[in-house]
């Protein structure tokens, strides 16, 4: 199973995220033989988060092997076209090192924060990437045609965002390239019936996102029907990350505590 780890938001004080220390913590990934690093998307929320996509070019551009990626980026804030442009651009500047993952949003501070529908958020994302997925390939869409380089087109694998979607993750498995999970709120149990019914459907990369990490932290049970998380002791850990390779998931995503190489190199060394 391969092993990723979320990018830095904010300076280890809350100061200001700046370009150095997004490049920094990019190559300290790779030199610690992170497998990708990944980034959210929200606005709203009382604090800021970089924008997925210039951050993840900017560590793309430090880097020569890391996968980068959106978990997830949330479509119908944006406009189509408008939003197909910017990740055809980032999917260039990234050398094809791109995973885009995508959904819905599931928080309305987000949608009223830029004047958009929530009712409507899941017609929005299908009809949107119906349209990206149109232009990428070169297709004119309306009066719009992104004309990409032929080294761009098709664009960027794209991956499902769902937590358990009755609909979502059967799509995933047959229309896309594969379906990210999130830890944050959802239970072994829940993350072990999803990818039974992901790999059933006939799906290919799976992901778990957002499973928060401390191994500083005392052990305690953790329920299968429980968030499921790594704080806790290394030893632990490492039996909780298996039985998530044991279902079946291709790759496990860390938030981390802080990311200094005392915290992070700990935490590769989980599945080394």
């Amino acid at each position: 199973m391969r092993l990723g780890i979320t990018m830095p938001h904010a300076l280890a004080g809350g100061g200001p995220l700046g370009a150095d220390t997004t490049a920094s913590t990019a190559r300290l990934a790779e030199r610690l033989a992170f497998d990708s690093v990944w980034c959210f998307d929200a606005i709203g929320r009382g604090f800021m988060l970089p924008d997925p996509l210039i951050a993840l070019s900017v560590a793309a551009s430090v880097t020569e092997r890391l996968t980068v990626g959106t978990c997830i980026l949330q479509v119908p804030l944006r406009r189509p076209v408008e939003l197909a442009h910017r990740i055809l651009t980032a999917h260039l500047l990234c050398g094809g090192r791109l995973l885009l993952g995508v959904g819905a949003g599931s928080t309305k501070a987000d949608f009223d924060a830029v004047g958009v529908d929530f009712a409507t958020r899941m017609q929005a994302m299908d009809e949107a990437l119906v349209t990206m997925r149109r232009l990428w390939n070169g297709q004119p869409v309306g009066a719009a045609n992104l004309t990409p380089w032929e080294t761009a087109k098709g664009g960027p694998p794209l991956l499902i965002g769902s937590w358990n979607g009755t609909h979502w993750i059967p799509r995933a498995a047959k229309e896309f390239d594969g379906w990210i999970a999130s830890a944050a709120k959802t239970s072994y149990a829940t993350l072990k019936d999803g990818i039974r019914r992901y790999r059933e459907a006939g799906g290919r990369r799976a992901i778990v996102t957002n499973i928060a990490a401390d191994l500083g932290e005392a052990t305690a049970t953790m329920p299968d029907d429980a968030p499921f998380h790594l704080r806790c002791d290394p030893a632990t850990a490492r039996t909780r990350l298996e039985r998530l390779a044991d279902l079946g998931f291709d790759d496990a995503i860390i938030v981390p505590k802080s990311h200094t190489e005392a915290v992070l190199a700990p935490l590769r060394a989980l599945l080394a």
